[in-house]
């Protein structure tokens, strides 16, 4: 799979929108045809990813099919500000998502009813977490998703999750005194160290890394693998009581299947597409990435039907 360009198809508007903590989150808008208000849908990247890594074809497809796209970078990523730079915080990242919501709904543009939310890989944990406790989504998509931190934790070797710990905690401990942060790489090849040590993982850099410019470095704080495992919203599936689609790969080797699975089982309203390939075989060039997108846009448009009494 090679990376394209992210050169838009669509008219965008890039936007900042501020946080609680003063900080902005820097937001591509991508408004449909037509007069609204219009259903809109909120999507972010995964796992040390920025939205010029891969969203802009799934935020120009959403846009054709008449919904306001919004794809965001949280804060201390890409095109967002805050500090320090490429530190995943769990909470953080969800209070982003809820902040880019509460925009949306705020917007005269569009539907308040209609809001959706998008996530793939780690923001599929988000994904799932906000969709069991945010009553005013329609409804959520998460594409091989990781919904079980614990779970994602056995993809990797005794001895390299001790190694992450140790300066996972060191690097914690520099924090507290001021120092700045131990960076370690977010994907490796099997053998090499890093946050994720896996051929997929790997083979997914050149589609996640942005060639329009956008500052990435294939790095993360070590201090942002701590708490991870911690984060289980698959215990949630049966709260969520909009529709939700997961998207699960048959072949995925970095988030694991199960947990996904269980989701689309227990959720009251959820479906499943087992997409083919591995997990990057979603993002454009990969091998069903047609698929996934057809099936997205038709949930997207089952559920955005105008309720009538």
């Amino acid at each position: 799979m090679t990376a394209t360009k992210d050169i838009p198809t669509e008219p965008r508007a890039t936007v900042r929108i501020p946080t609680a903590s003063g900080d902005e989150l820097e937001a591509w808008v991508y408004r449909p045809e037509g007069k609204g208000p219009h259903p809109a849908i909120v999507m972010a990247h995964g796992f040390a990813a920025v939205k010029a890594g891969g969203l802009a074809p799934f935020a120009e497809r959403f846009c054709r099919e008449g919904f306001t796209a919004i794809a965001f970078d949280y804060r201390q990523w890409g095109g967002s500000s805050g500090q320090p730079r490429d530190e995943v915080s769990v909470p953080r990242q969800r209070e982003d998502y809820r902040t880019v919501i509460d925009w949306a709904i705020a917007d005269p543009d569009i539907d308040a009813m209609r809001v959706f939310i998008w996530g793939t890989s780690f923001s599929g944990l988000h994904a799932v977490e906000i969709a069991a406790t945010d009553s005013r989504l329609r409804g959520a998509i998460a594409q091989n998703p990781l919904v079980d931190g614990l779970a994602g934790t056995t993809t990797a070797a005794p001895e390299r999750l001790l190694r992450l710990f140790a300066v996972g905690v060191l690097d914690r401990l520099g924090s507290l005194l001021g120092r700045p942060p131990r960076y370690i790489p977010a994907g490796v090849a099997p053998g090499e160290f890093g946050a994720i040590a896996n051929e997929q993982a790997y083979a997914g850099l050149e589609i996640i890394r942005p060639t329009d410019g956008t500052e990435w470095h294939n790095r993360v704080a070590a201090r942002s693998i701590l708490g991870i495992a911690a984060h289980r919203p698959v215990r949630k599936a049966a709260d969520i009581r909009s529709p939700i689609l997961l998207v699960v790969g048959e072949n995925d080797t970095i988030a694991p299947a199960g947990p996904a699975l269980r989701v689309a089982d227990r959720a009251p309203k959820g479906e499943l597409y087992r997409s083919r390939g591995g997990h990057c075989d979603v993002y454009e060039g990969g091998e069903d990435y047609d698929n996934v997108l057809n099936v997205e846009a038709d949930f997207l448009h089952r559920h955005a039907q105008v309720l009538t009494a």
